[in-house]
């Protein structure tokens, strides 16, 4: 799988154009490519044309921009994959994480592990069967990460779809299965129908599986914590502590200028770059829901800032406390009174 990303073919100063720059983003009918298409909206703003190209995920779009025929400039990924590159036998792939700069963060993506209730951690998924994803996804990519980690080999890592993995997971095909989303995920918020379709006759399944916890320190120094609870899920019992990983915009290192492919490709992530912070406000209200979550100074754990996507940007500014709970409100109108 790694062993087939190309190394980035540097392009001569006679063969940079003027062209839209690519952007690869994820499947026809998913939240990345919905990103994309917002994030063309507003660079067109700046004069900056973004073609966007829909994938297969994380190691396709990280394929894609290493391949000079597909134009692809940019893609978007889950943060997981740079970790999942340096730890890579493949001197290429190793090579190719030093290269990769993040332009932007976006939203996290809670990792849920459903399980057999005999399980009760990643470790004990040590030769089990556990359903991964399919082939090229980060949800794959993530998995495995996590398995690489903490040193654990499943007996069996099973390729299919995430509907089809929590399925088989309920039918005892498998052990667990592995989906990265964020929460609440819709597969998971229809699996509290299982317990009142058809008559209840499937309730008894849903009580046999739960969701583990990932919480292993060594996950915790490349991850960001998070959890699971009752209020994501009515099945959840309690909360469940898992990690999130974070969508983000990547390129290459494109700032030396070494000549003049560099210099466009780094102006071309410039007015990107400008044209998010611009206008995120105008994102939040008009984009994909998941707008609303992106802080865009948010720091991601491995992850450099790239250079010309951050060009000439302003200093982040301090933030303004929001009054938005009653009894600040109150203590606000006693404050402010004027004096009789």
């Amino acid at each position: 799988m790694i062993t087939a990303l190309l190394w980035l073919t540097t392009a001569s100063a006679t063969t940079a154009q003027e062209a839209p720059i690519g952007m690869v983003t994820g499947p026809a009918t998913g939240t990345y490519i919905e990103f994309g298409q917002n994030i063309a909206e507003v660079a067109s703003m700046e004069g900056q044309e973004v073609d966007v190209k829909a994938s297969n995920g994380s190691i396709d779009n990280i394929r894609r921009i290493t391949e000079k025929d597909e134009n692809a400039g940019l893609g978007i990924v889950q943060s997981d994959v740079l970790s999942f590159l340096k730890r890579s036998e493949n001197p290429r792939s190793q090579a190719l994480a030093k290269r990769l700069r993040m332009v932007f963060p976006f939203y996290a993506e809670e990792v849920h592990v459903l399980a057999r209730k005999d399980i009760n951690s990643l470790a004990e998924l040590k030769d089990k069967r556990v359903a991964i994803g399919q082939q090229g996804s980060g949800n794959m990519l993530t998995a495995m990460n996590l398995f690489a980690v903490i040193d654990v080999k499943p007996e069996q890592l099973v390729q299919i779809p995430p509907d089809e993995g929590v399925v088989a997971v309920l039918s005892d095909e498998v052990d667990a299965t592995i989906f990265t989303a964020g929460k609440p995920v819709t597969l998971f918020k229809n699996l509290e129908q299982v317990g009142n379709d058809k008559g209840g006759k499937y309730a008894h399944l849903l009580k046999q599986v739960h969701f583990i916890p990932v919480d292993d320190p060594r996950i915790l120094e490349e991850y960001e914590a998070a959890s699971i609870t009752p209020q994501d899920y009515d099945f959840v019992e309690k909360e469940v502590p898992t990690v999130a990983v974070t969508s983000v915009l990547v390129a290459f290192d494109f700032s030396s200028g070494k000549n003049a492919y560099y210099a466009q490709r780094c102006n071309q992530l410039e007015a990107i770059g400008r044209a998010i912070r611009s206008n995120i406000d105008y994102l939040k209200a008009n984009g994909h829901a998941k707008w609303k979550e992106v802080n865009p100074y948010r720091k991601v754990a491995l992850w450099t800032r790239d250079t010309c996507g951050w060009r000439n940007a302003r200093p982040q500014q301090a933030a303004v406390p929001t009054i938005n709970n009653e009894l600040e409100r109150d203590l606000l109108s006693i404050i402010q009174q004027k004096k009789k």
